[in-house]
């Protein structure tokens, strides 16, 4: 029976096989960046349609349509939104890490705008009623005074939302992208040892999330210790 240093050695060493880990991170955090970036975009505006109201205080058809867009996404599972991207919508292209960068995308917008939302009421209402006093119209008051007072709400969950859509691309093997997960398994397949390519995956992930984990929870003190002076 191999020894775990001769099972590290064929999973990771032998053929170089080390570099098809850090290729297959380069997809994992290729698509993550890229559909959080999808995911702020399409939250804002989301977030901005579902705070939209009539004068009486009834909801506007912007934000009916949100709600319904936030609570079809939320309500399903993103390997069927990914698979509906890839089969269905964007049937006619196969450029898997586009097809992965929009499906994650639309995904995280509609948690994002949920951020979004909570971040621009946190912001005391005398904020706005203040710009409005200034002469300013409600669209200027909230993209120069509310916005970037909501920002410092905001910061640290996206950055949990970007964690969490980290490991969620571990699905992308679906739409035949070889991500860090799906490296795994296929140098499991050649070695006919799955142990140490999972585990060794798995670690990946643990790190890479807990650097991030660590710079997030930096900016969080920074913010903190901007607030206090």
């Amino acid at each position: 029976m191999d020894s775990i240093s001769e099972k590290f050695v064929t999973a990771f060493i032998t053929k170089d096989r080390w570099k098809l880990y850090l290729a297959g991170l380069g997809v994992t955090m290729e698509i993550a960046f890229f559909a959080a970036i999808i995911g702020v975009i399409i939250g804002t505006i989301l977030a901005l349609m579902k705070l939209s109201q009539k004068k009486d205080g009834k909801p506007t058809v912007l934000s009916v349509l949100a709600t319904a867009y936030i609570d079809v996404i939320r309500g399903t599972p993103s390997v069927l939104q990914l698979l509906i991207m890839w089969f269905i919508i964007m049937a006619n292209n196969k450029n898997g890490v586009l097809v992965a960068c929009l499906s994650f995308g639309f995904n995280s917008g509609a948690y994002v705008a949920e951020i979004v939302r909570a971040g621009i009421l946190a912001v005391d209402p005398g904020q706005t009623e203040a710009g409005r006093s200034l002469g300013l119209s409600g669209s200027q008051t909230m993209r120069l005074i509310v916005l970037p007072q909501a920002f410092k709400n905001i910061l640290p969950p996206l950055g949990n939302e970007f964690i969490t859509l980290l490991k969620e691309t571990a699905i992308v093997g679906y739409v035949s992208l070889t991500d860090l997960t799906r490296t795994a398994n296929q140098i499991s397949s050649r070695t006919y040892e799955p142990f140490m390519p999972l585990i060794g995956a798995a670690v990946i992930y643990f790190v890479v999330i807990k650097i991030l984990t660590l710079l997030l929870g930096r900016l969080e003190k920074r913010l903190r210790r901007a607030d206090s002076h």
